[in-house]
């Protein structure tokens, strides 16, 4: 950076940090419930050859997949205008960066009750499932978590622990 001051530095880095995290916080993928506690509307997506729905629950599907890609949708919409946010006070010539954690902050915190509402709607079709559709859907998340376990340990084999 030419002529860089520790002013603009810092302005720079906020900006990167603030971007970074808005980011990782809005494009989670949908359901995802954490590190090791699966991804429960992944799990239920990709068995649904598997799970045989009836006119209900196929309804009740549709009705998840089309509340999920609102939701996703909207998320996008939130991350777009906190860059707006956040571009339109690097114009600035004393960029506001507490404006932009404030956007930032509204805006994962409407993403996280889109995402919530999203995910209800998959958990209230499981709800609906029986005991055999369950069982599928079991099992889908069992062999998930145990290929991201077999991932993790070759991953700590070649680099290290890392800790």
């Amino acid at each position: 950076m030419k002529h860089a001051t520790p002013r603009r530095l810092a302005v720079v880095a906020a900006a990167a940090f603030l971007g970074a995290g808005l980011t990782a916080a809005v494009a989670q993928p949908m359901g995802h419930a954490g590190y090791g506690g699966g991804d429960v509307v992944g799990a239920i997506a990709r068995v649904k050859s598997e799970l045989n729905l009836d006119t209900s629950q196929q309804a009740m599907w549709d009705s998840a997949v089309a509340a999920s890609k609102s939701a996703r949708a909207a998320m996008r919409s939130n991350r777009d205008s906190v860059r707006a946010a956040l571009n339109a006070e690097l114009a600035k010539p004393e960029p506001d960066l507490a404006a932009v954690s404030a956007a930032a902050d509204s805006a994962q915190t409407q993403s996280i009750a889109l995402r919530h509402q999203a995910r209800a709607a998959w958990l209230n079709l499981y709800g609906t499932f029986t005991p055999g559709q369950k069982a599928v859907v079991k099992t889908q998340i069992q062999n998930r978590l145990a290929r991201a376990d077999e991932w993790r340990a070759k991953m700590l084999q070649r680099h290290g622990s890392g800790q």
